[in-house]
């Protein structure tokens, strides 16, 4: 049986990580943040790291927080993902995302910032300070 390569007549695969970031609509309050400029940021980080990325309308979403005794926070979450080279993820080319990441957790005030990485999960919760992330 041919590959589905040569079944499209494609090139080798561009991308086999799949990365996956949420981005909320609400604070960890439930106050609205810009979800379109935090979702548009996401878009020209994965751009320039990773070749590309795509972002999915917004789905209902919750996150327990249990620092707060279990509130329930709601919201409708965008999805950015990229299909990446697993050679992109060196310690170099993460320095960006992370940047972002804690970015977006500090000035978004969010209890957690959640990104999937090749089907695994991982919860941000402690940012780093912003002179850490200059230096």
């Amino acid at each position: 049986m041919a590959q589905p390569r040569e079944q499209l007549g494609a090139g080798p695969p561009a991308g086999t990580v799949q990365v996956t970031l949420f981005v909320p609509s609400v604070d960890r309050g439930g106050v609205a943040i810009d979800q379109g400029s935090w979702s548009e940021e996401a878009l020209r980080v994965f751009r320039t790291l990773f070749r590309g990325a795509t972002a999915f309308p917004p789905g209902r979403g919750v996150w327990r927080d249990d620092e707060r005794g279990g509130l329930l926070v709601f919201d409708d979450t965008v999805l950015v993902t990229s299909y990446v080279d697993p050679g992109a993820l060196d310690d170099e080319a993460m320095g960006e995302p992370r940047t972002f990441l804690h970015r977006l957790g500090r000035e978004g005030r969010q209890g957690e910032v959640g990104v999937v990485i090749g089907g695994e999960y991982y919860g941000i919760t402690e940012f780093d300070d912003e002179e850490e992330q200059e230096e």
